[in-house]
Parts: C-alpha cells; structure tokens; sequence
C-alpha cells in the first residue's frame, strides 16, 4: 500500500527533471515480456542482457542460480539493474523449476532461446502472449528442464558458418524486436497505474541518499 502522503514528502527531494524522467520512461515499461537468464556465469554477458532489458523497456529480470552466481558488472551494466526489479532463485537444486512454475502462475507462457532444434524464427513469434524468454548458460544453452517445460522455443535467422550468437547479442535482437512490435500494436503491454505507481517510488527512494534516515525523520515527525 502507498503511503501517498510520504512519497509526495520525498518527491521534494529530487528535481523536476528526474520526475518528468521517470514518468517518461515508465510510460514505455512493460511486463508483457520478461527475460531469464539461467546460469549465466560470465559477468559480462549477464550484465549486457540486464542493460538491453533496461533499453529496451523491460522491467523484471529473473536469475537462475543453480550452478553459478549471476553477477552484474557496473561497468557493463552502466546502472542499469538500479531501475529494474531482478528476481533471484538460488535457494536450492530446484530453482529453474520454482522459477519456471512462478512465471506461469503470473500468466506467462515459457519460450525457451534455442538454435538447434525447429524453434519459431523471431520474425514469426507471436507476440500477443505474455511470454518469458528464457537464455541459458553460455555454450551449454537453456538446460533440459527448460527444454521438457517451455511452451514454445524461439530462434534468430542466421545465414552465416556459425550456428549461435552471444547470449548478450541474442537477448539484444529479440528483445528490440518484440517490444518494437507490442509497441506498434492493440496490444495493452504497459504497465499497469499500480504498477507504475509501486516502481516510481521505488525509483524516488533509490535516487535519495540516505533514505532511511529521511524516511525516520518524516515518520517521528509525523507521531509529535
């Protein structure tokens, strides 16, 4: 629950042009698409997807980690994973699975990234679904869980000697070219106002320094 009261109090904390900025940006997020990265252990790779999640209007990342941590390089990542809502599964062996099973209960159907088996070319996906775009670990791919539980596969068209892209390149291409598609049509991919709102003080807090502090000083000075 919003506390509108509070979050008006710490908008006077940050400049009219990092508000209009929020709202512009949040006016082009969506949750229509997801992305998951499953064992990405190379820094890079995981943080160039997480940078082209953020380009490209994505708003929530999943993380499998069942063998490897995923870490993102601020370097790489230039501050991107500050703006976006990334959902870690490391607890057990059966994260990929836990995962999985959370995406389809919020309505998303599993589409597994793949060049070596008769996947729909991304020119020919479907975009009216709520879909998950799974990648997995670098030259194994997406694992056989993946595999025996997607609801579809996809790949890129390619015409060259070799037979994958980089994760990072992949996630790239797909995702400018499904959300530039969702954006030219009927379909409602934006957020919704809650959601919107729930990111946009989430945002407010995390451009504030020392927000806990500021937040105990406006709670005991609301109690006097």
């Amino acid at each position: 629950m919003i506390d509108h009261d509070l979050l008006t109090y710490l908008e006077g904390y940050v400049t009219e042009k990092r508000k209009a900025l929020f709202q512009k940006v949040l006016g082009e997020r969506t949750k229509h698409f997801t992305v998951v990265l499953e064992d990405i252990y190379q820094p890079h790779n995981a943080s160039a997807v997480v940078r082209s999640c953020d380009i490209f209007g994505i708003q929530d990342v999943y993380a499998i980690e069942n063998r490897y941590t995923n870490k993102v390089s601020r370097h790489v990542a230039k501050g991107s994973q500050k703006w976006l809502d990334i959902h870690r599964y490391k607890s057990d062996g059966d994260n990929t699975k836990q995962c999985l099973e959370d995406l389809k209960s919020k309505g998303y159907q599993i589409i597994g990234t793949t060049p070596h088996n008769d996947s729909c070319y991304l020119p020919d996906f479907d975009i009216s679904k709520k879909s998950a775009f799974v990648f997995g670990v670098e030259k194994e791919g997406i694992s056989d869980y993946v595999k025996e539980h997607a609801d579809g596969f996809l790949k890129i068209p390619m015409v060259g000697f070799t037979e994958s892209l980089n994760i990072s390149v992949a996630a790239a291409i797909i995702l400018q070219d499904v959300t530039s598609r969702v954006r030219n049509s009927g379909i409602n991919w934006q957020l919704t106002d809650q959601e919107k709102l729930d990111t946009y003080k989430d945002w407010i807090q995390k451009s504030i320094k020392n927000i806990d502090k500021i937040i105990d000083y406006y709670h005991s000075n609301m109690n006097k």
